[in-house]
């Protein structure tokens, strides 16, 4: 709701409340103003109750913490003003009772009337105190979320301008080696590491990037990757849009891979990585598999913003529109991860 139209609809049940009066008035020969005035001050009271908590008691005293002398002062302003209003609605009725007999009430009822008062009060205050305290959780949630969506793109951000140096060294000597034994297979290395670098710094600063270019991106990398592994190593890359023009997350797969190499891949055990992105017009779905080799607390090769990270940026970016399955097999061989984004 907009500043504009909240204020409209507070002046139009201002209006409504502060032509109450007029319903208990006898109209058999007119309205008479001045008692309509007079009789006005009972809506007056309440607004005045009702600002004072919105405007001040509230904001000045119940939100920075003071919460006994906000209690303390609106039982004294109820209290006080309930009473006062009680007397004055009688000395009206009495002065525009057109020579009927004056109103007797026993204590009991005065008491009624004045807690009836009173309650009327507190229900300004409440409405007052509870409209301040949600515009202040909205407010502070909206500021929340804006600080969620910030450290996610600076982590993206950073994720975009930093390259893995032992994946880079790697590569680089791999590559190197290559140039001896085989320069096409190098020069194609060369290509799709270019091809990898140029994605991650450049093409990719969109809040959504192309289906097909961020999986000719995890292809790239695959490849790369394959250079070092060994021939016990059984890697697999698949893909498939069958949708034109799809779009995705820039960068939201590859820290599912590289968890996929980093936790997969043992240097004396036969072991396997298997990745498949498909879209369609339904989802996205990215499904990882690979042999659980778990790497200690100390190893810390990888530059991924981690699972944690991956998990907050689907919450930001995909909320509600999301599923993520993962977990180790029973028999602790194997990990798998499937991640489902539907479309909206």
């Amino acid at each position: 709701m907009s500043r504009q139209t909240g204020i409209l609809l507070q002046v139009a049940i201002w209006l409504v409340i502060y032509l109450s009066p007029l319903s208990f008035m006898n109209h058999g020969n007119g309205v008479d103003f001045m008692q309509f005035l007079m009789m006005s001050v009972s809506p007056l009271l309440l607004m005045v109750v009702f600002y004072a908590n919105y405007l001040w008691l509230t904001p000045r005293l119940l939100v920075r913490g003071e919460k006994r002398y906000y209690w303390l002062v609106n039982i004294v302003l109820c209290v006080g003003m309930g009473i006062m209003l009680h007397f004055w609605m009688s000395f009206v009725h009495d002065l525009f009772s057109q020579g009927e007999s004056r109103l007797t009430l026993s204590v009991w009822q005065v008491l009624l009337f004045i807690l009836r008062d009173i309650f009327n009060l507190s229900i300004a205050a409440a409405i007052a105190t509870t409209i301040q305290l949600s515009m202040r959780w909205n407010q502070s949630e909206k500021a929340r979320r804006e600080a969620e969506v910030a450290r996610a793109d600076a982590e993206l951000s950073n994720l975009r301008n930093q390259i893995n140096p032992h994946f880079l060294l790697n590569t680089l000597n791999n590559i190197y080696a290559l140039t001896a034994i085989d320069r096409e297979r190098a020069q194609e290395a060369i290509r799709q590491l270019s091809c990898l670098l140029r994605h991650m710094l450049y093409e990719n600063q969109q809040q959504e990037v192309s289906f097909n270019d961020e999986v000719q991106f995890l292809e790239n990398y695959v490849s790369l990757m394959k250079i070092r592994l060994s021939q016990s190593v059984d890697v697999s890359f698949y893909s498939e849009s069958k949708v034109r023009d799809s779009k995705i997350a820039p960068l939201l797969f590859i820290s599912l891979v590289e968890n996929a190499f980093k936790h997969g891949i043992s240097p004396t055990e036969h072991c396997f990585v298997y990745i498949s992105v498909v879209s369609d017009e339904q989802q996205v779905v990215c499904d990882i598999e690979n042999s659980n080799h778990p790497k200690n607390s100390q190893d810390r090769s990888g530059h991924g913003i981690g699972l944690q990270q991956v998990q907050r940026r689907l919450d930001l970016i995909y909320p509600g529109r999301y599923r993520w399955e993962k977990g180790i097999s029973e028999d602790g061989r194997t990990y798998r991860s499937r991640l489902i984004i539907f479309n909206s």
